[in-house]
């Protein structure tokens, strides 16, 4: 090529070279602006319950206008049953001691029985404990079909497991519960590793029921009747309790829609269960809590004070709000359950000031009011004269 020529290509080169685009450089992206700093929500530190009836407020209330002698006299004859272990009970409520139970239920054992409204009326002070803003429900003595012996599709009712104890658990909470082979404290087994076998050979057996479904809700009343096939019939009672949470399968029902509200009474959660067995079987086990039984040989069944409980007559409630032996008056928007009761019984779910649960004997008609009990209205606890502005008086 000619130095002619290779001037020409390579002017012609850098005239292409001019003509080319040239890359523009892309700016780099602005930096996210930083987000805005979240203002933690505020701590809402919720007040500790009253720890007994004094703490809640103890006000002086009237007694109400419209009494029945009917339901006095059942009470008075409860009252009267009460007096010998209340005269020595330890009141938790704060309300009352011993001592001052002992001029009223001396006069309760002379009273007539058509003069109960008036010896309740007169002898005691009537109090509201917080709010006076009662709930109640109803429990009854279920009897249930059983047997002597293990047979196919029966569930065992266990007595009282020898390892079950009291002791202190690594987190420092005290309860019921079993020491484990390391020598620790933890909690007592659940009601499926029960179901499952985790007893083995640690508790007796009394019985076998036939119906799970039946032992459960017997479980829940806290006592009951079993009967066999030859007809004899073994009562059973209360003598433990796994120590672990008590689970309302009615509640759990409601929130998850299955049931409708007011709709979660005892027959429509049996007749669920019984339209869904596997699911039924799962939602009995969410109730962690299971109850331990004994035999009872005498007239029964037992309260907490370890005296017969009366039907109509009788209501659990919270020792600390009430005084176990105390009347109670009911006034109720359910007329089969207003008026005179005592706290002669407790219950795992019987909670807090003004929750009671009414106990109303055993057979069909005790069922099925018991089990459709919901009422709400007013409580008024009985105490012996005096005591009550001494109660006030408190700090």
């Amino acid at each position: 090529m000619t130095r002619t020529a290779r001037a020409l290509a390579l002017a012609t080169f850098l005239i292409l070279s001019a003509c080319a685009t040239r890359p523009v450089d892309t700016p780099a992206p602005s930096p996210a602006p930083a987000p805005a700093p979240v203002k933690p929500p505020p701590v809402i530190v919720m007040p500790p319950p009253p720890a007994n009836a004094v703490a809640a407020g103890v006000a002086l209330a009237a007694a109400p206008p419209f009494v029945t002698q009917v339901d006095a006299s059942r009470a008075l004859q409860a009252f009267r049953t009460s007096c010998p272990v209340l005269l020595r009970r330890q009141d938790q409520s704060g309300l009352t001691n011993g001592a001052a139970w002992a001029a009223v239920c001396a006069e309760a054992a002379t009273v007539a029985p058509a003069n109960a409204a008036a010896f309740f009326r007169d002898r005691f002070d009537w109090v509201s404990v917080g709010t006076g803003k009662a709930f109640a429900t109803g429990y009854y003595e279920p009897e249930i079909a059983g047997s002597r012996t293990p047979l196919a599709g029966y569930a065992p009712i266990h007595g009282v497991p020898t390892d079950l104890t009291r002791c202190t658990r690594a987190d420092g909470q005290p309860g019921r519960g079993r020491v484990d082979e390391t020598g620790t404290c933890v909690l007592y087994h659940t009601r499926a590793e029960i179901e499952e076998g985790a007893l083995a050979s640690k508790a007796p057996v009394l019985a076998y029921a036939a119906d799970p479904i039946e032992l459960f809700f017997l479980q829940i009343q806290g006592s009951g009747r079993v009967r066999f096939p030859d007809g004899s019939v073994m009562r059973i009672g209360y003598a433990d309790q796994n120590g672990r949470e008590y689970v309302a399968i009615g509640r759990q029902l409601r929130e998850r829609g299955i049931l409708p509200p007011g709709g979660a009474n005892m027959q429509a959660i049996v007749a669920w269960m019984r339209a869904n067995p596997d699911q039924g079987r799962e939602l009995m086990r969410e109730n962690l809590s299971y109850i331990f039984f004994r035999e009872l040989t005498g007239p029964g069944p037992l309260g907490a004070m370890n005296v017969p409980v009366s039907e109509r007559a009788t209501v659990a409630a919270d020792p600390k709000f009430v005084p176990l032996g105390a009347p109670v008056f009911l006034a109720l928007d359910r007329p089969e359950a207003y008026g005179f009761w005592v706290a002669q019984d407790t219950g795992g779910a019987i909670k807090g000031a003004n929750r009671f649960d009414t106990f109303w004997g055993h057979g069909a008609e005790a069922t099925q009011i018991a089990g459709g009990m919901s009422a709400n209205g007013v409580a008024l606890v009985l105490v012996p004269k005096v005591t009550a502005s001494v109660a006030r008086a408190q700090p």
